[in-house]
């Protein structure tokens, strides 16, 4: 069993890593559907890769990385509200995607998979792209550490301090797509923004500092992965769902340990 599932755990394990920490931020500035816009948004670019023949993880970068940059520049210019431009990018950027996949006349492609992912088929290839991605964003996240999270709690005093917050709040975005691209393919595009968010609101309940819930996080991930798969495996159901309803369970049971 072990064996069989080392690579599927270690996949798992990086994801829910770095996963941890950015999905506080997720959590502290109110981003969630941001996480959705941009799940949407790698579909359009994981077509786009079949359709012009290109790797699709340098498309699924690209299309995550551009969408964060169009979302910035057009809430610099506060046009709509950013809860209605998420909406438009989102199932425009969908919509999209499935004209792209309607052009694909050779090509079949099991839009299930890449939505909901398939983490049981994770090879050594793919292990080496995945931690790359942790160990790149997790550098980023260290050196910017204290910028992002003074512009996340307090905007307006991290630009009096002299921090850039305009560009905190793009480095933020991303890497929110940079992880949502690496994740995309193995967990789904719909999972991976699971779990960003749940472990993230349930460490929240469980910490005092910025540091214990980004660590609390990023250990309830892991968690939740480890028993995805174990329910995956013993009760034959999807890895990715059971990973999203191990940590929904965790979240569940924070609520009810808070209370007693």
């Amino acid at each position: 069993m072990i064996e069989f599932l080392l690579p599927s755990i270690l996949a798992g394990i990086g994801i829910a890593i770095i996963a941890g920490p950015l999905g506080s931020f997720v959590v502290w500035r109110k981003m969630a559907y941001f996480g959705d816009t941009l799940a949407h948004a790698s579909l359009m670019g994981l077509a786009l890769g079949f359709l012009l023949d290109i790797n699709l993880y340098f498309a699924l970068l690209i299309c995550c990385l551009g969408l964060a940059v169009v979302l910035v520049t057009l809430q610099k210019q506060q046009l709509v509200a950013t809860d209605t431009l998420l909406g438009i990018l989102a199932h425009s950027s969908l919509s999209l995607g499935l004209i792209a996949v309607s052009f694909l006349d050779n090509v079949r492609i099991d839009l299930m998979s890449y939505l909901f992912g398939d983490l049981l088929a994770v090879n050594p290839s793919d292990l080496i792209f995945i931690w790359a991605g942790v160990l790149v964003v997790g550098a980023i996240l260290y050196l910017f550490w204290r910028p992002l999270l003074s512009s996340s709690v307090n905007e307006e005093l991290a630009s009096v301090e002299g921090i850039n917050v305009d560009l905190m709040r793009l480095v933020l975005m991303l890497l929110v797509g940079l992880v949502i691209a690496v994740g995309m393919k193995f967990v789904g595009a719909l999972i991976m923004t699971s779990l960003l968010i749940i472990p993230a609101a349930t460490a929240r309940r469980l910490s005092r500092t910025p540091e214990q819930m980004a660590l609390f996080a990023s250990l309830i991930g892991i968690i939740s992965v480890l028993f995805g798969l174990i329910l995956s495996w013993h009760f034959d159901t999807p890895a990715g769902p059971s990973v999203v309803i191990s940590a929904s369970s965790m979240f569940m049971l924070s609520h009810i340990v808070k209370r007693s």
